[in-house]
């Protein structure tokens, strides 16, 4: 069975009628997930709310307030992009929980598991919410696993075509964590140059020029980032999984195919650890979106 954490809560995050980020995305990532051949073989867990001293492994009690009064409020936007609503708060702490449960999984079984959740995370910074994201949800989870038996070193591999400027600002400081990153440059938010290695060795940033196809990125995983990973030997990986990168993305102009993120996620089973997370981060053309979660999930369960 592959444990898939969802709850309808993530659905109360309500950025309103033409935002990318939308309810939609989720709703048709289930509807595909939930009529899928395997779907005998997915194992749907509700994610538990993040308490708020997990959410202050990285971020400032400044800053969790101001999302949680906003929310509170009636909501409003944190920058041009970056929406709050009622349900929000409720649901970024669940968004933290599911990656935390799911890391748990990952750890107690060996097995991968899967984490569809909004808001995203992998833009958020320690003081502030940017780019969709409020809290940032894979971040956490690596400290939160850092701090189990037998966890040593864990790695994130962010193959959203937007880089990670958030989880990297966290992972950088710390020597136990790695960040490795495949994103279209120039693109939003400008960061993520291949020069950007960090103080400890720990971040591997690939950029590619908008076009690049799977001869792209396969090129990008064997010669820089499975090497990274592999020589890091994480005992847990977290993969920030955004679907961006397909052709077809309204935010982006990168040329995958929905069935390479099962090649990538194969990739990252079978030469890093099948300790592995794969959880939600952007992705805004829903077929992409569906039949991209399919990819990695059969990926998955072949293992």
């Amino acid at each position: 069975m592959l444990p898939v954490y969802y709850s309808e809560t993530f659905l109360s995050h309500n950025t309103g009628p033409f935002h990318p980020e939308r309810p939609a995305r989720l709703q048709a990532i289930s509807k595909a997930l939930r009529k899928a051949p395997f779907a005998n073989q997915l194992e749907w867990r509700d994610p538990p709310l993040a308490e708020l001293g997990e959410l202050e492994r990285v971020h400032s009690p400044r800053h969790i307030q101001q999302v949680a009064e906003l929310a509170a409020a009636g909501g409003g936007y944190l920058d041009a992009d970056t929406v709050v609503s009622p349900g929000s708060f409720e649901a970024a702490r669940r968004a933290v929980g599911g990656w935390i449960a799911a890391a748990a999984s990952a750890l107690a079984t060996g097995q991968p598991a899967l984490v569809l959740c909004r808001p995203p995370g992998h833009h958020a910074e320690p003081e502030r919410a940017m780019g969709f994201c409020l809290f940032s949800n894979a971040a956490i989870a690596a400290l939160w696993a850092l701090e189990q038996s037998g966890v040593r070193r864990v790695a994130i591999f962010d193959w959203d075509v937007h880089h990670g400027n958030g989880t990297q600002a966290v992972v950088e400081r710390h020597p136990q964590l790695a960040y490795a990153s495949i994103h279209q440059f120039p693109l939003y938010p400008g960061t993520g140059l291949a020069e950007e290695t960090g103080i400890h060795g720990n971040l591997c940033n690939v950029p590619l020029p908008a076009g690049s196809d799977w001869s792209a990125y396969e090129k990008a995983l064997q010669e820089k980032v499975l090497p990274f990973l592999k020589a890091f030997q994480p005992d847990l990986l977290l993969v920030s999984a955004g679907f961006d990168c397909a052709k077809g993305d309204p935010l982006a102009d990168m040329l995958l195919e929905p069935e390479d993120f099962g090649r990538m996620t194969r990739l990252c089973l079978k030469e890093v650890t099948s300790k592995a997370v794969f959880g939600l981060e952007g992705g805004y053309n829903l077929e992409n979106l569906a039949r991209g979660w399919l990819s990695v999930a059969q990926a998955c369960l072949e293992g």
